[in-house]
C-alpha cells in the first residue's frame, strides 16, 4: 500500500475520533478508512488552475533542474493552493 494513502487512512481515522492503531478482526482500525483515502486522493487527482499556476510559479522560482525534493515542495505548494485558496 502506498505510505500516502496510509498516512491518509490514518488519518481520516483520527478525525473521526477513533485510535488508529486500536485492533478490530485482526487489522488496525485505520485500515477500514482505505477506501474513504483513495477516494479523496483520486478526487483531487487534477490540479485546478490555481494549483498549476503554484506548481509553475515554484518551479520557475527554483529554475531548472527538478529534482525530488524540488518535486516535494512543488506538489506541497500545489496541495497548499488546492487547501487555502478559495475557489472563483
Amino acid at each position: 500500500m502506498s505510505p500516502i494513502v496510509e498516512a491518509a487512512a490514518r488519518a481520516l481515522c483520527r478525525h473521526a475520533g477513533n485510535p488508529e492503531n486500536v485492533t478490530m478482526g485482526g487489522k488496525p482500525l485505520w485500515r477500514d478508512y482505505e477506501p474513504e483515502a483513495r477516494a479523496v486522493l483520486i478526487s483531487i487527482r487534477d490540479a485546478s488552475d490555481a494549483m498549476a499556476e503554484a506548481g509553475r510559479a515554484a518551479a520557475h522560482d527554483r529554475v531548472v533542474d527538478i529534482g525530488p525534493d524540488d518535486a516535494k515542495v512543488i506538489y506541497a505548494t500545489m496541495l497548499d493552493a488546492a487547501l487555502w485558496t478559495v475557489p472563483d
